[in-house]
């Protein structure tokens, strides 16, 4: 089960505001991280509002850096199931019930061939021809811009969980408390700044919410 630490904690109960911009709350999340410095850790960030807080986070560390990068493809019983293809940190993975067609012959077959391969060349496009890195046993801080629901979180410690780092630390500037509930448990640490009572979504709590777009991902490793 997932714990804070007493710095976030009283973190946790100051007022909230808005962080400048990504990077910004990037070098802020960054030191709350330093407990972790003597774990040698990898960062990855949730593209694509995670990226440049990652960033900042692995900037800090000085540590190896890459990305998650996720694509929603069926949501079989509506909301909230939602099946989906993974890169992470260059390896290729996904959901229990998704079989890449070889020769589609039906709609959802066309309809998964067509994503699939949309998929592999924004891959192709942000990490260019980086090699994967290697996760097993290591420690991971996986890092997003902020959590609303849990479920963009929630898939991508799936996926890391199936290349079994030793540990998986969640790392946000900011998180609603309904999204918290969701993702604290499937890690082995959550570490946020803020945690307001009305969270809206994750835009309202920076003043400059852009985002990078792929190319810019790609410079960015």
């Amino acid at each position: 089960m997932a714990t804070e630490s007493s710095h976030n904690q009283q973190q946790l109960l100051k007022q909230p505001s808005p962080y400048p911009d990504l990077r910004a709350a990037g070098r802020e999340l960054a030191v709350a991280l330093d407990p972790y410095r003597d774990e040698d850790p990898i960062v990855l960030g949730i593209a694509a509002g995670g990226v440049p807080v990652a960033h900042e986070v692995a900037k800090h560390f000085e540590a190896p850096f890459d990305l998650v990068l996720i694509r929603r493809l069926l949501a079989p019983e509506g909301p909230g199931s939602q099946l989906c293809a993974f890169n992470v940190a260059g390896s290729m993975t996904h959901d229990e019930g998704i079989v890449a067609p070889s020769r589609p012959s039906s709609p959802i077959e066309y309809f998964l061939a067509d994503a699939l391969a949309e998929f592999e060349l924004r891959v192709q496009i942000c990490r260019r021809s980086r090699p994967p890195l290697l996760l097993n046993d290591r420690t991971v801080l996986l890092v997003d811009c902020g959590i609303r629901t849990g479920l963009t979180m929630k898939a991508a410690i799936g996926a890391l969980r199936k290349l079994k780092p030793k540990s998986i630390i969640g790392a946000v500037p900011v998180t609603s408390s309904e999204g918290s509930a969701v993702v604290t448990n499937l890690l082995d640490e959550m570490v946020c700044l803020m945690r307001p009572e009305v969270f809206g979504n994750a835009g309202v709590w920076y003043r400059d919410f852009s985002r990078p777009d792929d190319w810019q991902i790609g410079e960015l490793l």
